[in-house]
């Protein structure tokens, strides 16, 4: 199955739809890696190790991922001039970043 012929990513008829942005800072997850991420880094840093760049890259971009103050877009609905912010999701590997944009830019029109 493509990516745009995932069946979320399909026009849906109904016009009563509604979007509503995902927040990660409100899931357990991201709270506790937010929480605890500088603290690990740097017990491993006084113990003189380090984590692979990947690594740290990727829990840098987990902790910007959908976060409007680190980017967004403004999505403006043609026929009744509705706008919403769309958080930037990172580009990692994880399918759910995409498809997030993709539902909404597809779905809102």
């Amino acid at each position: 199955m493509g990516l745009l012929s995932h069946p979320d990513l399909q026009a849906r008829p109904n016009p009563t739809a509604v979007y509503l942005r995902h927040r990660p800072e409100t899931t357990l997850l991201y709270q506790i890696v937010h929480e605890y991420w500088p603290e690990f880094q740097a017990e491993l840093a006084s113990q003189d190790k380090y984590l692979p760049a990947y690594v740290t890259q990727e829990f840098e971009a987990y902790l910007k991922c959908g976060r409007l103050e680190h980017g967004f877009l403004r999505v403006r609905c043609e026929s009744c001039h509705d706008e919403k912010l769309v958080a930037l999701v990172c580009n990692s590997n994880y399918t759910s970043c995409a498809l997030t944009v993709m539902f909404v830019l597809v779905s809102y029109k």
